[in-house]
């Protein structure tokens, strides 16, 4: 466990690690969303199924490291609506729209404001 922290030290490996937590949490999400809306009988099943494995897969990811949690998740946001903004243009064909665009632009600046502004 020494290692992961000494590896979140680094902002690359932070953000490396909110990455991988993010799209595992984006893509665990879609996997319940195709379960419940796009999937019948076994599909349904195996996709629900899925689904819980891949966010078991996230809440370890994300809980690793020893962060501050108020600033990891506020981070955190921001790399994950990119992440689920991707998965849902791969995954679903759905592109987004302007006021995706703009309040994602809010969420973004708002997770540089967190993580480069030193107090």
């Amino acid at each position: 466990m020494n290692a992961i922290n000494q590896l979140v030290l680094n902002p690359l490996g932070a953000f490396a690690f909110l990455t991988i937590a993010a799209v595992l949490e984006a893509f665990g999400d879609s996997c319940f969303q195709a379960a419940m809306y796009n999937s019948t009988g076994s599909a349904r099943a195996a996709a629900a199924v899925s689904g819980a494995v891949v966010l078991v897969g996230y809440g370890v990811m994300v809980n690793l490291p020893r962060w501050d949690f108020g600033r990891l998740i506020g981070v955190y946001v921001a790399v994950f609506f990119i992440s689920a903004q991707v998965i849902n243009r791969l995954r679903f064909g759905h592109a987004p729209g302007l006021p995706i665009y703009a309040g994602g632009a809010l969420i973004v600046a708002g997770g540089v404001v967190m993580t480069f502004w030193k107090s």
